[in-house]
């Protein structure tokens, strides 16, 4: 190998680190390489960091390496930062979501149960604790599952990513932000969860009503059968 294919080969393999690895606060990206949704985290990500002196920090995987667990691998990662760090993974191809915390006091300044619920408003979680009878766990306000889980078309699966996750992202950073008592100028707000939460309460609100017509009119059909 000659000269200039080493040079070639050493640019190649820094670029490819630079935009896998180096990034600030979207530490990694295999998957959607948008130069604004990198824009978008390392803004917020940014500010958060010079407000709070929390690292809030983005991994985008195509696949966990092999035999390893998502949360195996976010302790691995963790060891490369000296910061107070936050660390959300998203894995692709294991359809995995998590979110790490060191040291584990940042967990008072978020909700890593309602951002990471796979059901996204109060009725919805009603609707599914009617149908299976149990009232146990009635979580909800989940930023980042609801909009994985929801069908996209082809060509629409990367915009779906970039939008949960960023959702998610943000959740967080605000939750920060708000534990903190300070306001974040690029923080997207509760107008995107709103909408969501309006969507999801109409869509289950109509599903209740059906099965509250269905359950009466079995009760009347029955006492219809008994009066015969």
């Amino acid at each position: 190998m000659n000269v200039l294919q080493r040079g070639l080969y050493a640019l190649i393999l820094t670029l490819y680190f630079q935009n896998t690895l180096v990034a600030e606060y979207l530490y990694k990206d295999e998957v959607i390489f948008n130069p604004k949704f990198n824009e978008s985290v390392e803004e917020l990500g940014s500010e958060l960091y010079e407000k709070t002196g929390i690292s809030l920090r983005l991994l985008m995987l195509k696949e966990l390496p092999e035999g390893m667990k998502i949360a195996e691998y976010e302790k691995e990662v963790m060891k490369n930062f000296s910061t107070p760090t936050i660390l959300l993974t998203f894995s692709e191809m294991d359809a995995k979501v998590d979110i790490l915390a060191y040291p584990t006091s940042l967990y008072e300044y978020f909700d890593k149960k309602q951002i990471l619920s796979p059901i996204s408003s109060p009725i919805q979680a009603f609707v599914i604790a009617l149908l299976s009878m149990d009232f146990s766990d009635m979580s909800s306000g989940g930023t980042i599952l609801p909009l994985l889980a929801e069908k996209s078309k082809k060509g629409e699966v990367l915009g779906k990513y970039s939008g949960a996750m960023f959702n998610g992202y943000a959740d967080i950073a605000e939750q920060v932000a708000d534990s903190k008592g300070i306001e974040l100028e690029h923080a997207i707000g509760s107008a995107n969860q709103i909408a969501i939460l309006v969507i999801k309460t109409l869509f289950y609100g109509i599903i209740l009503i059906v099965i509250f017509i269905y359950i009466k009119r079995k009760i009347y059909s029955k006492w219809q059968d008994k009066n015969e």
